[in-house]
């Protein structure tokens, strides 16, 4: 007997109007898409919606960006990460300042050199501590650079994709597109084949103008739009065009 998947909305306005209602429940995405087109900021919108609208608490693990600064960015939005923080609804897992031989204090410090067994260690001692339902790993780009075999990235990446799956965590990865790559949805071509769906994000010039917009390139499981859709950032975050297009 065929069940029925259950849906996680993202909340994001416009977006789970693309693919039926939101993403499968423990499944992972990958966003993708160059420098400035919003990949940080769609992945902690998923998670401080989970939060706010539906009571599920997240993780988000920071390998290109210190946590005080991701506060600090995010409060511009309305969005108090330390206030969840102290709830125990999020946990920020520091991987970005030993990396650079920087002191933490954060209260979860991945180890230097990067260690996928270790990082996932982490995830499901804070998966025990918080009761984690969504997860983040921003971005897997630098975690490629680190292990320079495309072959051996794509092994890594799908322990991190296949284990969070199995702890019942709906997550995000990002990955860094160079612009003006042509048609790459990902930084070393092996991200795109380890996950469930997914959605690239573009930032796009037009004459003097850059242009925001989305693409649901692939999402198994579900039927989803194929066409392009605008997109804006706005002080709430995100907001996806849904029933507008974008043409070459």
């Amino acid at each position: 007997m065929i069940t029925m998947l259950e849906r996680v909305p993202t909340g994001i306005p416009g977006f789970d109007e693309l693919c039926s209602g939101g993403l499968l429940r423990d499944r992972s995405y990958l966003v993708s898409g160059p420098s400035g087109s919003g990949k940080t900021i769609f992945a902690m919108q998923y998670l401080v919606n989970g939060i706010e609208k539906y009571n599920e608490p997240g993780v988000f693990v920071a390998t290109e960006e210190r946590p005080q600064h991701l506060r600090e960015h995010f409060l511009t939005f309305g969005w108090d990460l330390e206030k969840y923080e102290d709830e125990n609804m999020l946990a920020i897992v520091d991987a970005t300042s030993t990396k650079i031989g920087l002191p933490s204090d954060e209260r979860y410090i991945d180890v230097r050199p990067f260690d996928t067994r270790s990082l996932l260690d982490q995830i499901i001692t804070i998966q025990d501590e918080i009761g984690a339902r969504r997860a983040v790993v921003d971005s897997t780009t630098s975690i490629g650079f680190t292990i320079s075999d495309p072959a051996k990235f794509r092994v890594e990446l799908l322990k991190i994709s296949t284990t969070m799956e199995i702890l019942g965590l709906t997550s995000i990865l990002t990955c860094e597109v160079v612009e003006g790559g042509g048609d790459k949805i990902s930084r070393f071509g092996v991200e795109n084949f380890v996950v469930e769906g997914t959605i690239v994000l573009y930032y796009t010039r037009i004459e003097n103008t850059r242009v925001r917009s989305i693409e649901i390139f692939k999402m198994r499981g579900t039927n989803h739009s194929s066409k392009i859709h605008p997109f804006e950032i706005t002080e709430n975050g995100i907001v996806v065009y849904s029933k507008e297009e974008v043409f070459a």
